[in-house]
């Protein structure tokens, strides 16, 4: 997975329709989620496309499979993903993901509809890295 500040980089030179066809890329490039992993329990609430984040830990470090049923959405999705991949779980319950993907001011470039559930993710994000973190403090 590309890094945030490599796509940061990548999306500043493009207009319009092509970030819209960067995001949808970045969406196809995302992990495979199983659909087994698509419940209620990992669907993220306040999306107006369906989404779903699952957590998965290895030594410390937090790397999220999540999916989509629309396009644009999906690379949404991958853009918060990519501030927070296979980073330790600690880190990522401190970061400011929503600072992260500021230069992307995806609510003037996105529609509202598509960008009113990001809050929401960046908080399933931020749950499952503070309950990672303080379970492997505990261990």
């Amino acid at each position: 997975m590309r890094t945030l500040s490599d796509i940061a980089e990548e999306y500043e030179f493009l207009e319009g329709d092509e970030r819209y066809r960067l995001l949808i890329e970045l969406g196809r490039d995302l992990d495979p989620m199983p659909d087994p992993l698509k419940t209620d329990a990992t669907l993220v609430r306040g999306c107006s496309a369906s989404v779903w984040v699952y957590p998965t830990e290895n030594s410390g470090k937090l790397h999220f499979l999540a999916d989509s049923n629309a396009a644009i959405t999906k690379g949404i999705v991958a853009l918060v993903i990519a501030a927070v991949q296979d980073r330790p779980a600690r880190e990522v319950a401190a970061l400011d993901i929503a600072g992260a993907l500021a230069p992307f001011n995806l609510s003037n470039q996105l529609s509202s509809n598509r960008t009113q559930g990001v809050p929401n993710m960046i908080a399933l994000v931020h749950e499952h890295a503070a309950r990672i973190a303080a379970d492997t403090a505990s261990a």
